[in-house]
C-alpha cells in the first residue's frame, strides 16, 4: 500500500495540491485524470520521491518496491536493452552487477568466494535465474524482438526505447506500479496487451492517461484533481464521466423534482455496478460501486468546450477518388498502390503502424505533400477543412485571439468572435492573448473553431486529440459523432475511432485493408481480418 497524508505543494504563489489524503490499496489501478496543468504527472513524482512536497509525506509498506515508467529516454542510451529492463529491479540489478565484478576479478580470493554465495542466495530469493526469460517475454509482448536485446539503447529509434522503458517498469512484479502516459507509441496490440496486463496485475497501479478507452479498461478508481484537490471515485473514467454530470444536473434542478433526479442516479449506479462484471477486474469494481451512496458521488466542476461542426453546403454523392498513389519517406515506401473512393457519409478512421503514413496520406489529399505517384481528385461539391498533426505555423503572429480567428469568419462581429472564443473556453481577457502564447492544448481548440467556422461538408483531421484534456476529448468526440458529414480522419484515441468510424482503412508499405460497416472493436476481433492484417507487416 502507499499513501499520501496530508500532501500539499507550491511554488511561489501557485498552490497546485494542498492536503491531500488518498490511500492506495492493493489490488486496484487508479487513474489519476484533471485538466492539462493540474498536476497529474507531479503528483505521480512525489509519490514516487522523486520531487518533495511543500508539506504532509508519502509513506509506503515497508518492504515494499515502486517501479515507475522512466520518461528520459537518454537516461539509458548506454546500456543494452536487456539490462535496461532489468534495472527495473534496482536490487536485483545491482546483485548482478556486484557479482559480476567480483568474479571476474583476477585476484579472487576466499572472502570474495563467500561474498559470492551470499549473493546467489539473494539471487535465488529475488527469482533472479528467471530474469532474463521474463524480461525476454515483456519484450516480446511489447513488439522488441529478441535481436535487438543485446542492442544499446541509443541505437533503438524513439518507439522503441518507449516500449524498453515500460518493459522496465513492468518488470519483476513490482508491489506499487506508477505510470504516466504508458500507451503513448504503442500500436493497437501492445496497447490490448498492457491492458490485460493491468487488469490482471495483483498489486497497486496507479495511472495518468488521456485515453479514454485505457482508463474504462484498467481503472478501478478514478482520482480526479480538481482546485488543487485530489478526491477518490469509486468506478472508471465513464462511470466518473457520467456520474458526476448527473450529480451537477441535480444540483443544478436542486428543487425540481429532487426525488425523480436521486432516484435517476440510484439507478444510474445499480446499472454500471452490473455492468462492472463485464470487466477483468470485476471483483473489486463491483464490489466498491456497490458500496456507494449518492453523497459519494459529486458533481465536477471541470469544464468542456462546445464543438460542433456545421454545414454550410451539402456535398454530392462523390467526395474523393484515390487512384494507385503511392508516398516514399526516406527512399522507402510508406504506403502504395493506394486507391480508395470516399463516398458521402462516409466517417473513415486511418489506421496502421507508421504515423508518418497517415500523416502523409492526409497532407497529400489537402495539397500540402506531394505523392511520388498515382492521383487523387476531389468531386466538385466537397468543401474540405483540415486539421494537420503540425499546427505551429499557424501561430506565428502576435495577433491576439480575437484577431486571429476572425481571418477565418464571414462574422467578424466582436461579440460573434468572443461569443465563440468563449464557447471553446476563452473567456474575458483570454481572449486578448496573443496567439503565440497559446499552450498546446489552447492551439488545438483554435484550430477546431477554425474549422468549426469553415462550415465544411468534409472534414480531414489529423491526430486530433493530441495536446487536448480529457474534458475537450469527449467534446471533440461528440462533435464528430453528431456531424452529418463526410469524415478521414487518423487517431491513437480508442474510443474516438470506435465511436465515430464507420469504416476502417490500414494501410502499410505492404497494402491496406479497407473495411466498411464495421466498428473499430469488430475490426481487431474478426479472426478473417487478423489473417489478413498478418500480411500488413
Amino acid at each position: 500500500m502507499i499513501s499520501a497524508r496530508n500532501i500539499s505543494l507550491q511554488y511561489g504563489k501557485r498552490v497546485l495540491f494542498s492536503n491531500v489524503n488518498i490511500n492506495f490499496q492493493e489490488g486496484n489501478c487508479y487513474g489519476i485524470i484533471g485538466a492539462n496543468g493540474s498536476g497529474k504527472s507531479t503528483f505521480l513524482k512525489i509519490l514516487s520521491g522523486e520531487i518533495e512536497s511543500t508539506k504532509g509525506e508519502v509513506v509506503v509498506t515497508p518492504g515494499e518496491r515502486i517501479s515507475v515508467l522512466k520518461q528520459d529516454q537518454a537516461a539509458f542510451d548506454e546500456y543494452t536493452v536487456m539490462n535496461t529492463v532489468i534495472m527495473g529491479h534496482k536490487k536485483l540489478y545491482d546483485i548482478i552487477v556486484e557479482r559480476e565484478a567480483l568474479t571476474s576479478k583476477a585476484d579472487f580470493s576466499d572472502e570474495d568466494a563467500n561474498r559470492v554465495l551470499e549473493l546467489d542466495g539473494e539471487f535465488a530469493d529475488l527469482d533472479g535465474w528467471n530474469a532474463e526469460s521474463d524480461a525476454a517475454k515483456l519484450l516480446s509482448n511489447l513488439g522488441i524482438p529478441e535481436e535487438l536485446k543485446d542492442v544499446e539503447l541509443k541505437h533503438l529509434e524513439s518507439g522503441e526505447k518507449v516500449r524498453v522503458l515500460l518493459a522496465q517498469a513492468l518488470f519483476g512484479d513490482p508491489d506499487i506500479l506508477l505510470l504516466d502516459e504508458p500507451t503513448n507509441n504503442l500500436d493497437v496490440e501492445t496497447s490490448m496487451w498492457l491492458e490485460e496486463f493491468l487488469c490482471n496485475f495483483r498489486n497497486v497501479a496507479i495511472v495518468v492517461s488521456h485515453d479514454r478507452h485505457f482508463l474504462d479498461k484498467v481503472c478501478t478508481h478514478v482520482a480526479d484533481i480538481d482546485y488543487g484537490n485530489i478526491q477518490l471515485y469509486s468506478g472508471n473514467f465513464s462511470f466518473w464521466v457520467k456520474s458526476s454530470q448527473l450529480a451537477l444536473k441535480q444540483k443544478a434542478e436542486a428543487n425540481k423534482k429532487t426525488m425523480e433526479k436521486r432516484k435517476e442516479l440510484e439507478e444510474f449506479i445499480a446499472r454500471f455496478s452490473a455492468n462492472a462484471s463485464k470487466a477483468k477486474q470485476a471483483t473489486s469494481r463491483k464490489k466498491s460501486l456497490e458500496k456507494l451512496t449518492l453523497e459519494d458521488i459529486k458533481p465536477s466542476s471541470r469544464k468542456y468546450p462546445y464543438i460542433n461542426f456545421e454545414i454550410e453546403k451539402e456535398s454530392g454523392n462523390n467526395i474523393l477518388r484515390i487512384d494507385n498513389l503511392s508516398k516514399k519517406l526516406d527512399e522507402k515506401f510508406v504506403f502504395h498502390n493506394l486507391s480508395i473512393s470516399v463516398n458521402k457519409g462516409d466517417k473513415i478512421a486511418l489506421i496502421g503502424r507508421n504515423d508518418l503514413a497517415k500523416s502523409a496520406l492526409l497532407e497529400i489529399i489537402m495539397g500540402a505533400e506531394k505523392s511520388d505517384e498515382g492521383s487523387f481528385t476531389w468531386g466538385v461539391s466537397a468543401r474540405s477543412a483540415f486539421y494537420p498533426k503540425e499546427n505551429t505555423a499557424f501561430f506565428a503572429s502576435d495577433k491576439n485571439l480575437i484577431d486571429w480567428l476572425c481571418q477565418f469568419s464571414n462574422n467578424t462581429g466582436d461579440s460573434f468572435i468572443r461569443g465563440f472564443l468563449g464557447r471553446m473556453l476563452f473567456s474575458g481577457e483570454e481572449s486578448l492573448k496573443p496567439v503565440n502564447v497559446l499552450s498546446g492544448g489552447e492551439r488545438v481548440r483554435c484550430m477546431l473553431a477554425k474549422m468549426m467556422l469553415e462550415q465544411a461538408n468534409t472534414l480531414v483531421l489529423d491526430e486530433p486529440t493530441n495536446h487536448l484534456d480529457l474534458e475537450s476529448i469527449t467534446s471533440l468526440n461528440e462533435g464528430l459523432e453528431r456531424f452529418k458529414g463526410t469524415i478521414i480522419f487518423s487517431s491513437r484515441d480508442h474510443e474516438l475511432v470506435e465511436t465515430v468510424a464507420n469504416r476502417i482503412i490500414e494501410i502499410s508499405p505492404k497494402g491496406y485493408i479497407d473495411q466498411s460497416d464495421t466498428t473499430y472493436d469488430d475490426y481487431l476481433s474478426s479472426d478473417n481480418i487478423r489473417e489478413r492484417r498478418k500480411r500488413l507487416y
